[in-house]
């Protein structure tokens, strides 16, 4: 199979003024959070390099391995796991010295600011043991993208990929399957900053991540386009979930966010693939509609029009993510507390349609 064409007219996001209004915010952070800790004598912590994250550790396309999972820059780079195991890796001198730095009040990279796994250490405290990932690590078969999402900065992480290593080859995959399950991981997320089903292997890459992880739960995200055909709704099925991101009810909001993106073939994509399972009485993956609030999206009618599109689609989850990126876009309805539309989640809030009397 050919692999498709993605165009590679792609503003450079990190020109966007969005993006440098970022990188300010995380200056000043870094500037607040350090100047904390002095005066206050407690260090920092990082449950991503304690191995207890299920999220940020990412392996990445060209099998670097990066800290966290918005490693635009390489900054959050610890090693390569072509040159050494992740064991050397996790435990080698950059993850070394990001946590004795984080144990000072230092923050190691900008990124460190605004990243969950970021904690405080009691006063006077130690480090918590370091141990290998069990919960969950991010696993990034390709950072191409078929569209140009404006609150990311994907460009600059795929110019600095090792030898141009854009995509993962199938061989690396395997691997990576055999790596996942020695860690006995709990959770694989296939993705990061590129679309998984644009990888031309990736009917063989899910069904092989699953054979070597069978208990594992399998979390994938995608922008729906190129999950368009039997083959690949069939390789989806080995996933535990998937989320399926379209920000607005119509190609006018979607395209806001999302420069490139076709609304009407993703939702398609989206109600097929409940169609496919469900034929096959499968009950997984669970398909979830992951809409990011705006301030152009969050309207009540518009709310009440994505809740009876999403019953129509059949999906199990529609869930609804507040957003600070790009920053003239933030949903001041959500911040104002006065968006109420399904129940409170880590996410923001959701309808999850399998509860009995679910409602929005």
């Amino acid at each position: 199979m050919a692999a498709p064409s993605v165009t590679r007219e792609i503003r450079n996001p990190k020109t966007r003024f969005n993006w440098r209004v970022s990188d300010v915010v995380r200056r000043g952070m870094v500037w607040w959070l350090e100047f904390r800790a002095k005066i206050s004598g407690h260090g920092y912590h990082c449950t991503a390099l304690e191995g207890e994250s299920e999220y940020n550790i990412t392996i990445n396309s060209d099998l670097t391995v990066s800290c966290n999972c918005q490693d635009y820059d390489g900054t959050g780079h610890l090693g390569d796991l072509k040159t050494n195991s992740f064991e050397e890796v996790f435990f080698g001198p950059t993850a070394k010295r990001f946590r004795d730095e984080l144990a000072k009040g230092k923050l190691p990279i900008p990124t460190c600011s605004r990243c969950g796994d970021l904690k405080r250490l009691a006063k006077n405290a130690g480090l918590p043991a370091a141990r290998l990932p069990h919960r969950g690590i991010l696993l990034e078969n390709t950072v191409r993208c078929n569209v140009d999402c404006i609150g990311c900065a994907r460009e600059g992480a795929a110019a600095i990929r090792v030898n141009k290593q854009l995509q993962m080859p199938l061989d690396q995959i395997t691997k990576m399957a055999d790596l996942t399950a020695q860690l006995g991981l709990e959770q694989i997320f296939y993705l990061n900053l590129g679309e998984p089903f644009l990888s031309p292997n990736v009917c063989q890459e899910l069904p092989i991540l699953r054979q070597k992880n069978p208990k594992t739960r399998i979390v994938i995200s995608t922008n729906g386009v190129l999950l368009n055909t039997d083959a690949k709704r069939e390789a989806a099925l080995n996933a535990s979930q998937i989320l399926f991101s379209l920000h607005g009810i119509n190609q006018e909001m979607l395209g806001k966010y999302m420069h490139r993106s076709k609304f009407d073939e993703a939702y398609q994509a989206m109600k097929d693939l409940v169609a496919y399972r469900d034929a096959r009485g499968a009950k997984e993956p669970v398909v979830e509609w992951k809409y990011l609030l705006f301030n152009w999206n969050d309207h009540p009618k518009h709310i009440a029009q994505a809740v009876e599109m999403a019953k129509a689609a059949k999906v199990d989850i529609l869930s609804f993510w507040p957003t600070h990126n790009p920053y003239y876009g933030m949903s001041w309805r959500w911040h104002l507390g006065l968006f109420k539309t399904g129940i409170k989640c880590w996410k923001g809030r959701e309808i999850d349609f399998r509860v009995k009397g679910a409602t929005a």
